[in-house]
């Protein structure tokens, strides 16, 4: 239950509900109106800038705005509610203790029914993310992609989206031939033949290919050794990839994610649809033969200007218009994504993300040209593009892999973290922002950690649950019945409000496609979880049991139970278990 989204809506269907008492024009423009806390706290649990938004609508001063739509504001908040005018006309409304004394209980009672509002509806969202290409173990940098799909995918799924997730294999083009000479090297030199480093110039030289050619060796003997490329080629690709891919699905699963869906381009490229999307951009007038101009800024000493089969991109938004068919009849490796996103929307799929890399960007205009232009308007895609992630140890730049070559595998961090540290940490930073990854700060048990802090905080709770248990018996009646009202010192409170807003920060993760908000969120509950236990410490009336006065202890039980649980929720949507004990 958001009460956040409940009273916003009240407070937008009093305003148009009252427009004649209030002398305001019938028509107004609510779309900006905010209900949110207040930067300062101290100023209330909530601030309204509707006398604002209104001022320039009315052609009142937004001071005397505020003060006609006080009284109609205050029948909308329960009885005992503080509403002062503050600032430029910004409402500030502090809620009475016991609305919040019944919210802990209705988190209490719900248990894992205590969700965010399910606005999605069921609406279909596609989601694509990693679509490593299949030259390689995964590696640093397909693990922040990975990690903000998959969790950006389950920020949708917990306000009711039907989402698909996808990986798209780009196992067609110039580098798969690459991999599969690569391949083959390896594979004379299982056969005993001398093939010298150097001879991988150009090439795919890491040690990963070196088990991968083994296998090939025993699977065909020396029937490819001094044989044509052609010869082996056909079979090597597609060898090559499968074995990779294996690889990649096998990485993804130990990091939590499973894909709906691992699309090929090989495959639609067989199957002829890169044929089928020109030819809808052809009879819709979007594609032209012409000649590109040289890259701009950029020297090319054997350009040449010549014909070529051109979309019309500038048409939908791009920069310039895009090669689709080079003059020799090949496809431009342009062509096989335009095919790919119409395949998604023949699918059914109108709402596309995609998450890709900032050193990207010059991509994403041509992008979303092709799926307006491919798709005619009917669908759209929004582009999650992320920063790098700088790996350490103590503040010094690292290199771990010891067969993968001049990367770290993703398997290497795995290996060395573990899925949740390494998911958590991932999105402990606004997607755009360059994330330092330390690997002796990760492990750490301190506060400056965020995923220990929090998986603390549980296992604190868990510690507490289980003493209480052995005092008491069976908890769970007497929490849900427990009185609370006597849970009223600032830091007793202070937790309950931050618990009471976990449907309000999961809705702005998936409303603003942010999913590190619910790990900022996370953080701030351990942190006034922590600060509440300290405080125990300190004074023995807020311990958490007095075996003297099971009133007060079954209170603040049922205050740890609620913060366990909504601990457990968040970090179930970034698929990280909550510990019990810590390790």
């Amino acid at each position: 239950m958001n009460f956040f989204e409940q009273f916003h809506s009240e407070i937008q269907e009093t305003l148009l509900k009252n427009t004649e008492f209030l002398g305001f024009p019938t028509s107004l423009d609510l779309a900006k109106l905010t209900l949110e806390p207040p930067k300062d706290l101290s100023h209330g649990d909530m601030s309204t800038n509707a006398a604002l938004i209104l001022a320039k609508q009315v052609g009142l001063p937004s001071i005397e705005v505020a003060k006609k739509i006080l009284p109609l504001f205050g029948e909308l908040f329960p009885k005992g509610s503080e509403l002062v005018i503050a600032g430029p006309g910004f409402i500030n409304i502090r809620l009475p203790l016991v609305f919040w004394q019944e919210h802990l209980k209705l988190i209490i009672t719900q248990k894992e029914k205590y969700t965010p509002t399910q606005f999605g509806k069921g609406k279909k969202v596609h989601i694509e993310f990693v679509s490593a290409n299949p030259t390689g173990p995964m590696h640093t940098g397909h693990s922040r992609n990975a990690i903000l799909g998959d969790a950006l995918a389950s920020t949708l799924e917990a306000v009711g989206y039907d989402v698909h997730r996808e990986h798209y294999t780009n196992d067609a083009g110039g580098q798969i031939n690459i991999l599969a000479k690569s391949l083959y090297l390896r594979y004379l030199q299982h056969c005993g033949r001398d093939i010298p480093e150097s001879a991988f110039e150009g090439l795919y030289p890491g040690d990963y290919l070196v088990d991968l050619a083994k296998k090939l060796k025993d699977l065909k003997g020396d029937a490819w050794i001094d044989q044509d490329e052609s010869v082996w080629i056909d079979e090597m690709r597609p060898f090559a990839v499968a074995e990779i891919m294996t690889s990649t699905e096998r990485d993804l699963r130990d990091l939590g994610i499973i894909m709906d869906t691992y699309t090929s381009e090989a495959a639609l490229v067989k199957a002829q649809k890169v044929d089928a999307a020109f030819k809808i951009l052809e009879e819709r007038g979007d594609i032209y033969h012409g000649v590109l101009e040289p890259p701009k800024g950029i020297v090319v000493e054997d350009f040449e200007p010549r014909e070529q089969s051109l979309f019309r991109a500038t048409k939908y938004g791009d920069t310039v218009d895009r090669p689709l068919k080079k003059s020799d009849g090949s496809w431009s490796y342009f062509a096989p994504d335009i095919a790919y996103h119409l395949d998604k929307y023949e699918r059914g799929f109108e709402d596309m993300i995609i998450v890709l890399s900032a050193d990207h960007k010059g991509y994403f205009t041509r992008l979303r040209a092709a799926v307006d232009a491919v798709t005619g308007g009917k669908a759209s895609i929004q582009i999650r593009d992320y920063e790098m992630v700088n790996f350490m140890e103590n503040g010094v730049p690292v290199k771990m892999s010891k067969r993968s070559g001049a990367f770290i595998t993703l398997r290497d961090l795995l290996d060395r973290v573990g899925k949740d540290v390494l998911r958590f940490i991932m999105l402990t930073r606004h997607h755009s922002m360059v994330l330092d990854f330390d690997f002796a700060k990760v492990l750490e048990h301190s506060k400056d950690n965020p995923v220990f802090y929090v998986h603390y905080a549980h296992a604190r709770i868990c510690s507490v649950m289980r003493h209480a248990h052995e005092l008491f018996g069976n908890l769970e009646g007497d929490i849900e019945k427990a009185d609370l009202s006597s849970l009223t010192d600032e830091a007793e409170l202070a937790l309950i409000k931050i618990l009471a807003q976990y449907p309000r920060y999961v809705e702005l993760a998936a409303s603003h496609r942010e999913p590190h908000r619910i790990a900022y969120y996370l953080y701030e509950v351990a942190s006034h979880f922590h600060s509440l236990w300290n405080k125990g410490k300190e004074h023995a009336k807020l311990r958490f049991i007095d075996e003297k006065n099971k009133t007060a202890t079954f209170a603040r039980l049922g205050l740890l139970y609620a913060t366990a649980l909504i601990i457990r929720q968040g970090l179930a949507i970034f698929k990280i278990d909550a510990l019990e004990e810590m390790r």
